[in-house]
């Protein structure tokens, strides 16, 4: 059974991979298309690390920034508290510099400020695990943006 279920998992993972290969090569529309469906069987069933993931993904697919904000909070929803899974906790500084850049996007700098403090809190705890120093380095230029504001 348990390999029935990580065999389960692998499957989404790759399905969640080929269309970030899609959006990564430019067609949005594909890539946002087999987001939708994937989510479609995922949003009551699948575990937090996919949902997470997933809606992470999908809003980059998205044409509209208030769309994309919704996205990226699905996605926040997702990961859960701060500590649920170490899995989930390396999301944290990239889900909350994501929405620091939605909220300057939608000029509102006071919400994007918090959420780039919070996504430098989480890079900071995380050291130097994953990907986080292109993160930082998210964080840094979202930084230069809201002085220049």
């Amino acid at each position: 059974m348990r390999e029935r279920q990580e065999a389960s998992e692998d499957a989404v993972m790759t399905r969640i991979g080929q269309a970030v290969m899609l959006l990564h090569g430019g067609d949005r529309e594909e890539a946002r298309n087999r987001f939708g469906e994937l989510w479609a069987e995922l949003v009551e069933a699948g575990d937090a690390f996919h949902r997470c993931a997933l809606a992470h993904y999908m809003a980059d697919t998205q044409d509209d920034p208030g769309d994309e904000l919704a996205w990226d909070l699905r996605a926040l929803t997702a990961a859960g508290p701060p500590g649920t899974s170490s899995v989930v906790r390396a999301f944290y500084p990239s889900l909350h510099l994501n929405l620091a850049a939605d909220y300057l996007k939608l000029q509102r700098p006071e919400a994007a400020r918090l959420h780039l403090d919070r996504a430098r809190d989480a890079a900071d705890a995380l050291g130097d695990e994953g990907d986080v120093k292109g993160v930082r380095a998210g964080i840094d230029r979202l930084e230069r943006r809201l002085r220049e504001r």
